[in-house]
C-alpha cells in the first residue's frame, strides 16, 4: 500500500488509477482533492489501526489511546468521507459506486461507534466496533488480493472484474468479523 500511495507524489493526475479517472479530474476540480485526502490518509489509516489493534502500549504512556485517536479522526474527518465522494465515480457502473458508497458509510459509522462507546467507556462494545471498522479499513488490501486472484484464475473483463472486488473487498472482512463477535472470540 506504501508502494501504491508514493506513486502519487509528488501531485501528479497523470499516474496509475488516475489515468482511467480523467474525465473525474477534467471535468471535477475538487475530485482531485478527495482523491489525495483518501490516498494519502489511507496509509496512515491502516498503520494506525493496525497499531490500535494490537492493544500494546509499546512502552509509551496512553500509546493505545492516543493512537486510537489518530485512527479515528483521519477516518471520521479525512479518508470516510474522501471515499464516500469517491465511491459516486467509481468505475464499473451503478454495482461498483454502490458498493464503495456503502463500504464508506459503514467505515464512517463504525468507527464513529467505536469512538462514542470508548468516550462512554463502554469498552467491550468499543472493542467489537473497532474491529467491525478495521475490517472495513482492511478492504484496501482485499479489494487488491482479490482482484489478483480473479484476475489469474478467470481472466474477465476489467470492468466486471471492478464490480466483483468492489464487494468481495469488504463483505468476507464483516461477515467474519460478526462471526466472531458472535462467536465471542472478539
Amino acid at each position: 500500500m506504501l508502494k501504491i500511495t508514493l506513486e502519487y507524489i509528488p501531485f501528479n493526475p497523470n499516474v496509475s488509477f488516475l489515468m482511467i479517472k480523467q474525465t473525474e479530474v477534467q471535468d471535477r476540480p475538487e475530485y482531485l482533492s478527495f482523491f489525495y485526502t483518501h490516498v494519502y490518509t489511507s496509509i496512515f489509516v491502516l498503520f494506525s489501526g493496525f497499531l490500535a489493534i494490537l492493544r500494546k502500549d509499546f512502552g509509551i504512556k496512553n500509546f493505545h489511546r492516543n493512537i486510537g485517536k489518530v485512527y479515528i479522526f483521519l477516518i471520521l474527518i479525512l479518508a470516510a468521507p474522501s471515499g464516500i465522494y469517491m465511491g459516486f465515480f467509481a468505475n464499473g457502473g451503478y454495482l461498483s459506486k454502490m458498493s464503495f458508497v456503502i463500504l464508506g458509510s459503514l467505515w464512517w459509522f463504525s468507527t464513529y461507534k467505536a469512538y462514542q462507546a470508548a468516550r462512554q467507556k463502554r469498552f467491550k462494545e468499543h472493542k467489537q466496533w473497532m474491529w467491525r471498522s478495521f475490517a472495513l479499513t482492511l478492504s484496501a488490501l482485499t479489494l487488491r488480493i482479490w482482484k489478483v486472484i480473479i484476475v489469474y484464475l478467470f481472466h474477465p473483463n476489467p470492468m466486471d472484474v471492478y464490480q466483483i472486488i468492489a464487494w468481495l473487498g469488504w463483505i468476507p472482512n464483516i461477515l467474519l468479523i460478526e462471526y466472531l463477535i458472535t462467536k465471542k472470540h472478539i
